[in-house]
């Protein structure tokens, strides 16, 4: 039996993951490169999201909170969830 910890390990190590991550990482950066440093606790999110066909420009990119970026699936689903090409 594989334990959660063993399972995230290899599911964040699947080349798609990876490059995922990548494209996250550089948002970040050219987030920061053009408004600034943000403290740890702001997330860069994207507007459009990348698998929907998004980008990394500017235009795309704000700033929020880790609480609202990564809290949207907790007891949101469907059209009003934010993700979900909601602005």
């Amino acid at each position: 039996m594989t334990t959660k910890s063993e399972y995230d390990t290899a599911y964040n190590a699947r080349p798609i993951q990876k490059k995922r991550r990548a494209m996250r990482n550089a948002a970040r950066r050219e987030y920061e490169r053009i408004f600034g440093d943000q403290p740890a606790s702001v997330d860069v999110d994207h507007k459009r999201r990348l698998d929907q066909g998004g980008t990394n420009s500017k235009d795309n990119l704000r700033a929020t909170s880790q609480t609202k970026n990564r809290g949207w699936r907790a007891g949101m689903s469907g059209k009003g969830a934010k993700g979900y090409g909601n602005t």
